[in-house]
């Protein structure tokens, strides 16, 4: 077998795994209100089981509804009535013989009092975290304590219900990472202190599951390698609390890093390469005798196994990979490494799930949804249907309605598939776009899908193929705004730099607007020597932009020596110069600038599509052509449209 550590049975404790591949917890808000497994959040756990994956450990997993609520809907361990649908869960992953680990959480002063019933948050020490802004009360003694039981009867609860183990969350920041991190807790108590006293909470914890649940049921604790937070925990510390959980019984340290306050860290964008701390489970590995789990950006199956082979690690957590392709594992298996739809790291899995919404996957448009959309009828028929536009929805578009027999012809009047997509691939750390592009490619040549490239269709050569459909995905055209100067030569667009039609080097160029289109851009100009200012007329930069994305790319702007305005609009080109203004203060100013890129959004152009409607049955608007917005409303909106087309 090509991958023959990836493929190689494994142990944690007395539990045999069939493979290394670990999924681990992410949060997917699909437990019902009750906090209840519902049958979607069933129907999730068990495609990646069905998959391949080794062991599935599933998201944070409540033990306490007074200060513990770390989503509205989260799965929940606190109480019997939970055990008939975890029973259902497990049961759901065995049938696949795959194995299941409860994940055991408490948000501590990582959380809100909104979802606590308007309590004020709990923590260790009365430290609060920047990144939430609420000043969390000191836990007493008692109340810790209590905590510890309700940690022990959330694993007595798991173990009734079938679940093969637990995995304590004592990273990222929650709780017991807390207790654990000398920058949060400044305890006097038995809990606090020196390292000891610091890792009594867990300790406690540990000892009580392995008496309550017997030695062999086993226990899971993630642990952050490296806190990235100065004050906070370091590798040196993060070993010895390997060592001393070793010392009680712990079956598997699964590393991780970071908390809120670097949370670029804890859930990676696309900037961060695989690897990138793998150094953290390979000190980890030099530690300890149990085995390891390593999280380190797996987003290929080669790359896990270098990993293994290394001996880096003893099982490799493949999360959002899965979550991009439930069928990771048994591609890689039958090697078919070209057909796995790799993970893109656009975060736009996490930014739902913080937006209180469920799970999706820019590149995924079924992630979460499994019942809904179980499998596309088959019955097309192998009828004609029209797809022009070859970005990400007329691509997603083409796949599935070449999945239902339909005979779809994909019109691209660029040389290469992708789009905006295509095009955004292109600034600096954006090259696994060029991983979804290529997958997308592969499955349209298996499907054989007609594609016509250089190709833009007019309503004759429309009508020759006498389609039962047409679906525009024509994409989006950036937006000019109309003041003085606007038309000059130095005036272009990102479009324009980014496919190549205005090459801009060594000189002073101004980026007209924030988003991440026009902030990547600033760093494509950048690398090409350019001295780059960026205007955004909102109040601050990237108004609409995740936050940790802007995060990531607005710290290597800066660090490049990029101006940002905000609070400032252009109001007219000249020769060599621009005005501008203070939107705050009104107040006028004139700046040099050889060059004026605009950024300032895009807006579909439907001339074309009313023209087809008028003299063809059955057209459908998709991806950026009816409502423009990112990668996964793009996806979306073709596997909906292409999925559901009758």
């Amino acid at each position: 077998m090509k991958y023959e550590k990836l493929w190689a049975a494994g142990n944690i404790g007395r539990l045999k795994l069939k493979n290394r591949i670990v999924m681990p917890a992410m949060g997917t808000s699909l437990a019902a209100a009750s906090g209840e497994a519902s049958d979607e959040m069933i129907a999730f756990y068990e495609e990646r089981a069905a998959g391949g994956c080794g062991l599935i450990i599933t998201e944070i997993t409540r033990v306490d509804n007074e200060t513990g609520v770390g989503t509205p809907n989260q799965l929940n361990a606190s109480d019997l009535l939970f055990v008939p649908r975890l029973e259902k869960l497990a049961r759901a992953v065995h049938r696949h013989d795959s194995k299941i680990f409860l994940q055991l959480q408490h948000p501590g002063r990582q959380n809100h009092g909104r979802l606590i019933g308007g309590r004020q948050i709990v923590a260790p020490s009365a430290v609060m975290s920047s990144a939430i802004g609420e000043m969390p009360r000191e836990l007493s003694t008692q109340e810790v304590e209590e905590l510890v039981r309700k940690f022990v009867f959330a694993a007595c609860i798991a173990q009734t219900a079938g679940i093969d183990g637990v995995e304590i969350h004592g990273a990222h920041g929650y709780l017991v990472g807390q207790f654990l991190s000398p920058l949060t807790n400044l305890r006097t108590d038995k809990y606090g202190g020196p390292l000891e006293g610091r890792m009594l909470f867990l300790t406690e914890i540990v000892r009580g599951i392995k008496q309550a649940c017997g030695a062999g049921f086993p226990v899971s604790v993630r642990i952050d390698g490296d806190e990235f937070v100065p004050g906070g925990i370091t590798l040196d510390e993060a070993l010895d609390t390997a060592k001393h959980l070793e010392s009680l019984g712990v079956d598997c340290i699964n590393v991780s890093s970071g908390t809120y306050e670097s949370s670029n860290t804890i859930i990676e964008p696309i900037s961060y390469p695989q690897g990138w701390k793998k150094h953290l489970a390979a000190a980890m590995k030099q530690a300890v005798q149990i085995p390891v789990i390593a999280c380190d950006v797996i987003r290929k199956p080669e790359f896990a196994e270098s990993l293994l082979q290394e001996g880096n690690t003893d099982f490799v957590a493949v999360g959002r990979a899965q979550l991009a392709d439930p069928e990771w594992g048994n591609k890689a298996a039958a090697g078919k490494e070209a057909g796995i739809r790799t993970c893109i790291s656009c975060l736009y899995c996490i930014q739902e799930v913080m937006e209180c919404k469920v799970i999706k996957c820019a590149v995924n448009a079924r992630a979460g949804r499994e019942l809904e959309f179980a499998g596309p009828a088959k019955d097309g028929k192998s009828r004609a249907v029209a797809v022009i536009g070859g970005g990400p929805a007329g691509m997603e578009a083409a796949r599935i309605l070449a999945q239902r027999e339909f005979k779809p012809v994909l019109f691209e009047a660029r040389d290469v598939l992708g789009g905006s997509v295509e095009l955004g691939s292109r600034p600096p750390l954006k090259e696994k776009l060029n991983w979804f592009i290529g997958n997308m490619q592969h499955q349209l040549e298996q499907l054989e899908v007609d594609v016509r490239l250089s190709t833009k269709p007019t309503l004759k050569q429309l009508k020759e193929l006498e389609p039962y459909a047409v679906l525009v995905a024509t994409g989006a055209q950036p937006v000019i705004p109309a003041i003085p100067g606007v038309d000059k030569a130095a005036v272009c667009t990102v479009v324009d730099v980014l496919g190549g039609k205005a090459v801009i080097s060594n000189q002073r160029a101004v980026v007209i607007g924030s988003g991440m289109t026009g902030l990547e851009t600033a760093e494509y100009l950048v690398d090409r020597g350019n001295r780059v200012t960026v205007v955004e007329m909102q109040p601050r930069i990237g108004p609409d932009a995740y936050l940790p994305n802007l995060i990531d790319i607005v710290t290597r702007l800066k660090k490049s020596g990029v101006e940002l305005l905000a609070s400032t609009k252009l109001v007219e080109v000249k020769d060599g110069s621009i005005v501008l203004e203070n939107t705050s203060t009104g107040e006028v100013t004139e700046r040099e600038a050889d060059a004026v890129v605009l950024s300032i959004g895009v807006a579909p152009e439907s001339s074309f599509t009313e023209e087809l409607k008028q003299a063809l049955p059955n057209v459908k608007v998709i991806g950026d052509a009816g409502r423009p917005g990112r990668i996964g409303q793009a996806i979306q909106s073709g596997f909906e449209t292409a999925y559901m087309l009758h």
